[in-house]
């Protein structure tokens, strides 16, 4: 994430809190897609990334949400619909 958003990675580490609005929702946009690279964001997760964004920052989980899945274009090609994993059409065997 710090190389692809072009963040020197001591100030980042040492200053979010001083980063513009746009970098620091972008961050944390960062971190929710980690989060949910799995297919599930466990409720740890969720609490810290909550607990940085709302408590920390006072930033908006509307504009985290929009940039989230401006992420997953960027890394997959396509805006997810929903969050979690997405199952094939497969078929069960009888």
């Amino acid at each position: 994430m710090i190389a692809a958003e072009g963040f020197d990675a001591n100030k980042f580490e040492n200053a979010l809190k001083k980063l513009d609005k746009l970098k620091q929702i972008r961050s944390i946009s960062w971190l929710c897609v980690i989060a949910n690279s799995d297919g599930f964001m466990d409720k740890e997760e969720w609490m810290l990334i909550y607990k940085i964004y709302d408590n920390e920052l006072g930033l908006l989980l509307d504009d985290i949400l929009k940039t989230q899945k401006e992420l997953n274009k960027i890394l997959h090609g396509k805006a997810f619909l929903a969050y979690g994993v997405k199952m094939g059409n497969k078929k069960e065997k009888d």
